[in-house]
């Protein structure tokens, strides 16, 4: 699911997204060029914690996900996928270290290893389908498990190791994690190291590089105002696609090297209507951020710099603009070595009926964002427009397709209750053909929500993704 947080979220940073692919449920987004910013990894509970809260909260035994591409095949590359199904154990040790045991099990290489094996013969007996069906059960590769150990140093700070396996074989694609969170009182700090790491391009493909290293620090969040990161990475070993498929071009920035950026923000919101009305004094809000009926516009503005050492610095023009239009690039093919620098702008509209306080249909939400493009791209673009209409010329349609900002949107509907469907999707706009401008819907998402309205502001989310063809239940806290 392309960005952990929905569209309505303010920050500009990319955001790890969600995926069924691996057991820790995460990917994160391959860095731009020097946009999509990368920076920003997302709060968010580990999965054995969701899970956890499912099988204790609301009596669910086995989680379900889907995928169609998994990390098991015996050659170390990607293998099939389908439905499985998730259960943890944990182990209670003190209030400040949270144990846990992760098992997969998959259920569609289940069903495919028994009727690979002809299933159960007819005319055998009770006995022997019995015991042909715990055979397969107690296969080895049907299983994947992750380990989970996570500190809480002090209060400020937490510490997580996590080690997963799949097939239960050590030496078949592991994944290690190790990460560390400071709160200050301003900002926060996060050091993370991964061996493989798992990312995901702008089409969707998963990426493995061998270790990957990154230290982020960055400002809190504020409603209005200015905000920066600063973020150190670091890859080593050359990356694989996730399927195996060796012949792609890897994604440059995915390369060995270290790179270092900084993004800095400013952020402006203005309500242009909101409800006076009284909230019904006899119920709560299902979630204590959505019950306030409004119109609101928010805008970004900002710009990030990115210096890179190694090989992840060699980019081509196609690579950075497909019109050869970059920021601020200068490139030292000799040391091997490059700086990029350039701006971002937002703007996004909210528009929300109702409280989400009675049992129908008192929810109905809608997002708008819009993604320019980067500084000088658009800058381009919008000089090249404004000196044609100066002449008393047509603008050219190359110059709007440049000023053409990236569409997403999201719309949120309340079934009954808590429950709400949502779908998101993002739309870009095609020049190319004149007068009959041709309308790109990408990157579907449909949901169903459940809020859970004991915690404030919390749900348990089931999506899909008709892109990826990846299905995920999962809980998110204090979004909107």
């Amino acid at each position: 699911m392309n960005r952990l947080k929905w569209l309505s979220e303010g920050d500009v940073w990319e955001l790890d997204m969600s995926t069924p692919v691996t057991l820790e449920a995460t990917a994160r987004p391959t860095p731009g060029d020097p946009l999509p910013l990368g920076l920003s990894r997302g709060t968010r509970l580990t999965r054995p914690k969701q899970i956890e809260f499912f099988h204790r909260f609301m009596a669910t035994p086995l989680i379900p996900s889907f995928s169609p591409l998994r990390p098991s095949s015996r050659d170390g590359v990607g293998g099939g996928g389908g439905l499985s199904l998730q259960r943890v154990l944990t182990f209670p040790f003190s209030n400040n270290w949270f144990v846990s045991l992760l098992g997969q099990f998959d259920v569609q290489r289940f069903v495919s290893e028994m009727k690979k094996n002809g299933g159960f013969h007819r005319g055998s007996s009770a006995a022997s389908r019995l015991n042909t069906f715990v055979k397969h059960i107690q296969d080895k590769s049907l299983y994947a498990l992750g380990f989970c150990s996570e500190f809480l140093l002090t209060p400020d700070d937490t510490l997580l190791l996590s080690y997963d396996t799949y097939n239960c074989d050590l030496e078949q694609n592991p994944r290690a994690k190790a990460v560390f969170n400071h709160k200050f009182p301003l900002h926060t700090l996060s050091a993370e190291a991964v061996w493989p790491g798992l990312f995901v391009d702008k089409h969707g493909d998963y990426w493995d590089v061998p270790f990957s290293m990154a230290v982020d620090l960055a400002s809190l969040p504020a409603v209005s105002g200015p905000s920066y990161r600063f973020c150190l990475h670091h890859n080593s070993g050359h990356p694989k696609k996730l399927n195996g498929d060796v012949t792609e071009e890897v994604p440059t920035t995915l390369l060995p090297g270290l790179s270092l950026k900084t993004a800095v923000s400013y952020r402006t919101n203005m309500d242009i209507w909101r409800s006076n009305a009284q909230k019904l004094g006899s119920s709560k809000p299902f979630d204590i951020f959505l019950c306030d009926p409004r119109v609101s516009i928010s805008g970004i503005i900002g710009g990030v710099m990115t210096a890179a050492f190694g090989e992840n610095s060699i980019r081509s023009k196609l690579q950075g603009d497909s019109d050869g239009i970059e920021g601020l690039s200068i490139h030292f093919p000799s040391l091997k070595s490059g700086f990029l620098a350039d701006g971002f702008g937002r703007a996004s509209l909210t528009a929300q009926y109702g409280n989400f306080q009675k049992s129908f249909l008192d929810l109905t939400r809608f997002h708008a964002r819009l993604d320019f493009p980067k500084g000088l791209r658009f800058a381009s673009g919008a000089f090249s427009i404004a000196q044609d209409l100066f002449n008393s010329q047509q603008p050219k349609l190359e110059a709007f397709q440049r000023i053409c900002p990236e569409v997403s949107v999201s719309l949120q509907q309340q079934i009954i209750g808590p429950f709400s469907a949502r779908v998101e999707s993002g739309i870009q706009i095609d020049l190319k053909n004149g007068a009959n401008p041709i309308l790109h819907v990408d990157n579907s998402i449909f949901a169903v929500e459940y809020a859970l309205q004991v915690l404030g502001s919390g749900k348990a989310v089931a999506w899909y993704s008709p892109k990826q063809k990846e299905f995920m239940v999962e809980l998110r806290f204090y979004e909107i």
